[in-house]
């Protein structure tokens, strides 16, 4: 696998974990504990693209 599609799977992920994190946040029986973790592997990932690029 290419640097460039390993970036791209990543993006993809990213984009992903944001739809997420925004439907969670709007459905009110969602924990917080589960958001926190969806957020920090959101952040991972966006570090892990940055590093990449």
């Amino acid at each position: 696998m290419s640097v460039a599609s390993h970036v791209e799977e990543l993006r993809k992920k990213h984009n992903a974990l944001s739809e997420a994190v925004e439907k969670a946040q709007r459905s009110p029986g969602t924990n917080d504990q589960d958001i926190m973790v969806m957020k920090r592997e959101k952040l991972r990932l966006k570090e892990e693209i940055n590093r990449l690029s």
